[in-house]
């Protein structure tokens, strides 16, 4: 396997929403992880020598589903049993405003309807536009602006009465 081939692999991971890839060919041994910042940690092990990347601290693994699929909002359990969890549809860094100088997209407080833009989450240096699937009032931001989060992470809380 080539420098290309490699880098290929690592970008389509990356795309994928994977947290871990192994693939092994006659002595050769790839394992490609994809972390909270989308970082990738590569293993490769030779036939006789091996030579591999610190290990990072284990993370819960994201599931295997396509990153930009927008996630279903579920009802939480608990006291905030009465509203609505919008969550992370890909993993990234997350952003409540356009730009660092404009205003947040939402605000605890803030009467939104299904459609509206609510956060930005990049990914590999794409900016992208996350618009809420329900119509409500924010109660909570679960996460604090410019922080990385996972596929399926909680972002805001939404009372939908």
């Amino acid at each position: 396997m080539n420098k290309k081939e490699i880098e290929e692999l690592i970008k389509f991971v990356s795309k994928a929403g994977v947290s871990e890839v192994s693939l092994e060919q006659e002595g050769f041994k790839i394992t490609i992880k994809n972390e909270q910042k989308v970082r990738e940690q590569i293993v490769v092990q030779a036939a006789q020598p091996t030579i591999a990347a610190p290990q990072p601290v284990a993370i819960p693994q994201a599931p295997q589903a396509a990153a930009a699929a927008p996630s279903a909002p579920v009802s939480t359990s608990g006291d905030d049993s009465k509203y609505i969890t919008i969550k992370s549809p890909m993993i990234g860094t997350f952003y409540r405003s356009p730009a660092p100088d404009k205003p947040n997209f939402v605000n605890v407080g803030d009467d939104i309807k299904a459609g509206k833009a609510i956060c930005i989450i990049e990914a590999m240096k794409l900016f992208n536009e996350i618009e809420s699937e329900v119509s409500g009032k924010i109660v909570k931001c679960l996460v604090e602006n410019a922080s990385p989060v996972e596929y399926d992470q909680p972002l805001f809380l939404v009372d939908p009465s």
